[in-house]
């Protein structure tokens, strides 16, 4: 099941992903003969935690006719209600190397602001007192039930799905304030999507390739089996933490190929680049680079 936010005209909402076509709320309403939660990050806790309304659930969309195409929507990213959005930081070993960090020996949590998340397709502002902005691809984790103290061997129980997410960094001020979040915490700096792929349709979360592309070309080709921590671990490490609340963020890390770190020279973005990430099974977010509004 691909679970995705749109706006369609003035109306924004959320819906199903059924081939190139999607099924809004208010049609499954419509077709089940009760209301849906109106927040998205509330029908997905439901649709995780309760069977019954996820069998309801399908069998309405079945009876919904395929008559909203995608190219009439805009989608957006797929997760509502100031969600927490956790970040880890150099979480592939070749990453690590790239970047002449130590290997760490637990994860390593810092936060974006949930303003930071925009949509697949939307544009990633270059504030002006960036100077080196860089992508760095990344599969991103959807929480769908409220946990805390979650086990690694438990923590698929509390997982909705898997989305695209690219960590968007501001080098100059990364490295100038010697923590990570000022300079990945600007708007935009959080494209996600382009929908939630529900986790039983993701045989195994540390297969999947993952790669970014700058205007074409490959920059990070990867697979999310070289995670040092995998999804598991990091659900429950964090969980150990604090609160992961439905339509929480986990974005695992990047692998090698960053801008910053290459050679003989940084690659770095420019206004006009299109960026986009990847991931296998779950779809591929692009967006284009376009001046600040700040």
């Amino acid at each position: 099941m691909r679970l995705a936010r749109l706006r369609v005209g003035e109306l924004t909402t959320y819906g199903f992903v059924e081939g190139e076509y999607i099924l809004t709320r208010e049609e499954i309403e419509e077709a089940a003969g009760f209301a849906l939660p109106p927040y998205f990050s509330d029908f997905i806790e439901r649709l995780v935690g309760e069977k019954d309304f996820r069998e309801l659930i399908l069998e309405a969309s079945k009876r919904v006719p395929r008559a909203l195409h995608l190219s009439q929507v805009g989608l957006l990213a797929p997760t509502d209600n100031k969600p927490k959005v956790l970040c880890i930081g150099l979480n592939y070993r070749d990453h690590a190397e790239e970047s002449k960090a130590e290997v760490p020996d637990e994860p390593i949590i810092f936060m974006k602001p949930h303003t930071a998340l925009t949509g697949p397709y939307d544009p990633v502002e270059y504030p002006s007192i960036v100077t080196q902005l860089d992508y760095e691809a990344e599969l991103a984790v959807v929480i769908g039930r409220r946990c805390r103290g979650v086990k690694p061997e438990e923590a698929q129980e509390y997982i909705c799905g898997y989305a695209a997410f690219n960590d968007i960094s501001a080098r100059n001020l990364q490295f100038k304030d010697k923590q990570w979040t000022r300079g990945k915490s600007f708007d935009t700096f959080a494209p996600m999507g382009p929908w939630i792929v529900t986790r039983d349709e993701i045989r195994d979360p540390q297969n999947l390739r993952i790669a970014s592309r700058v205007n074409g070309e490959t920059r990070q080709d990867s697979n999310t089996k070289n995670m040092i921590f995998g999804v598991n671990r990091l659900v429950s490490f964090i969980s150990m933490v604090m609160t992961l609340e439905p339509g929480d963020v986990i974005a695992t890390g990047t692998p090698a190929g960053v801008g910053i770190f290459a050679k003989p020279e940084p690659r770095l973005l420019k206004v006009n680049d299109v960026v986009e990430v990847e991931v296998e099974g779950v779809g591929t977010i692009r967006n284009t680079v376009v001046k600040g509004r700040v």
